[in-house]
């Protein structure tokens, strides 16, 4: 008697061999046929029960949600719909399920919106729809790790609370071992920050780039991959305020190799969850094809789910500048007819969703790269072309998300990263230390940042960031 997984035992060729499966019930018809599930496949487990010669009581037990542990022979399957099941010679309850509680929750059988499968975070991943997303977003996870380690990659451990802004934006979490009700002050009535726990004020980090730096130069090629936070208050489908983020750092590498690195990366990773995620992407891809059938016709996708992933892995991305997208942008329909919610009159101007969406999905139809963007619009860690206007800095754009990547060649000269840092009001002794790296061994360095979240939504399908990580954190919801 062997433990098994329902995505082996699907597969499996051992008829009439006895395994014990495990799992949560998703059905159970007549009183005899168990729609099992545990997690490891989309793809249920019938189990059928000898209901004349098992005890009454046992089977009123068996209700949808219930946890059970399942004993018995795999057998081809005499019914349509499934290849093998296996004929139930034992069943033990392991978890009890209320059939009248369950009507109240999303775990009852009739169809939810994504709205009410937020308000029941804890219980959503037990419905198909959101067991798809987590083993994809899972797949993505591990497949980003392997592309990484295959490349001679180091995983850098940044800081997850931190004392410098890296994107000069100032929204940032406070931490604090103060109490708020009876805060220190200083003498002239500010709160007293040496006293609290780190003796400054410290923060929940917006990015670990500064800290992969000072590692690439270092170590050559690193990545960090972890939690960062945002406290903007952005209620819309495409932020959340705590979010994961890929960051590589590569030394001796420019601009044109951080374009090449992350378009590989981002066809190298998609194209792991198109071979290893079949029955999942299946699943989603009719999900959509069925949510298409109530739009308009003009607002249904012009390709499916695995053709778009397939479309990106399968051609190169278009590099366009900066300077060339704002001309195409300025010349548009949109643009010309005040379609755009923000038009774009001049050369300077900071692009919206809007716009990148306009350049991705209407104009070449494909994902776009822009690159050498002004600098007056970027970070001031970005390297500064020979033009004086404008910075080494790049944007990879996807349809239906706008931009997944955000990165540049760094600024490694140090009297020029003095100066960006002065004319932004950045305190030398803030980032002495990332400063120190360009005194010591500086070289051309450069790399990227992928909001993980963005990635799972564009390889899923879904409309929504707050779908595709467990516990969304936005404005007035932090819940679970």
């Amino acid at each position: 008697m062997t433990y098994i997984s329902i995505v082996d035992i699907l597969q499996s060729d051992a008829i009439h061999q006895e395994f014990t499966v495990k799992g949560w019930v998703r059905s159970f018809r007549a009183n005899q046929f168990v729609a099992l599930n545990d997690g490891s496949t989309i793809k249920n487990l019938q189990c059928v029960v000898d209901f004349e010669n098992t005890d009454d009581t046992l089977l009123k037990r068996i209700t949808t949600g219930s946890a059970i542990i399942i004993t018995g022979s795999l057998e081809e399957s005499q019914g349509a719909g499934q290849r093998v099941e296996i004929k139930v010679k034992n069943i033990e309850i392991a978890g009890d399920a209320d059939p009248e509680e369950v009507k109240l929750t999303i775990l009852s059988p009739k169809r939810h919106t994504l709205e009410k499968l937020r308000e029941q975070a804890h219980l959503r991943v037990r419905t198909n729809t959101f067991g798809a997303i987590m083993r994809m977003r899972s797949k993505l996870s591990f497949a980003i790790h392997q592309y990484f380690n295959e490349r001679g990659f180091y995983q850098a451990h940044t800081p997850i609370i931190t004392g410098s802004d890296a994107e000069g934006a100032g929204e940032m979490f406070q931490v604090t071992g103060l109490n708020l009700k009876n805060t220190p002050k200083t003498e002239n009535g500010a709160v007293d920050y040496s006293q609290d726990f780190f003796g400054k004020e410290t923060n929940l980090t917006v990015s670990g780039q500064l800290e992969a730096e000072t590692y690439a130069l270092g170590l050559g090629k690193v990545y960090t991959f972890g939690p960062t936070f945002r406290a903007e208050n952005s209620n819309t489908s495409r932020h959340l305020a705590e979010f994961w983020m890929i960051e590589p750092e590569v030394a001796f590498c420019d601009l044109d190799g951080n374009m090449d690195l992350a378009e590989d990366f981002i066809k190298y990773v998609i194209q792991y969850v198109l071979e290893n995620c079949q029955d999942d992407l299946e699943f989603l891809e009719n999900r959509l094809i069925q949510e298409d059938k109530s739009k308009p016709q003009a607002e249904r996708a012009t390709m499916t789910l695995r053709d778009k992933l397939k479309f990106v892995v399968d051609n190169n991305f278009k590099r366009v500048s900066y300077t060339e997208a704002i001309d195409i942008l300025r010349n548009s329909k949109p643009n010309k007819k005040k379609k755009f919610k923000y038009l774009i009159n001049e050369w300077g101007a900071d692009l919206q969703s809007e716009h990148e969406r306009y350049l991705v999905e209407k104009h070449f139809e494909c994902p776009v790269i822009l690159f050498d963007y002004p600098a007056n619009i970027k970070a001031f860690y970005m390297r500064l072309n020979e033009d004086g206007k404008t910075v080494r800095a790049m944007d990879i754009l996807f349809p239906g998300i706008g931009e997944i990547v955000g990165g540049s060649q760094r600024e490694e000269r140090l009297d020029v990263l003095k100066e960006k840092m002065a004319a932004l009001d950045i305190p030398e002794e803030e980032l002495w230390w990332y400063l120190d790296t360009r005194k010591f061994g500086t070289c051309v360095h450069s790399g990227f940042g992928l909001g993980f979240e963005r990635l799972v939504l564009f390889a899923t399908g879904m409309g929504n960031i707050r779908d595709v990580i467990p516990y969304p954190r936005f404005p007035g919801h932090a819940e679970f």
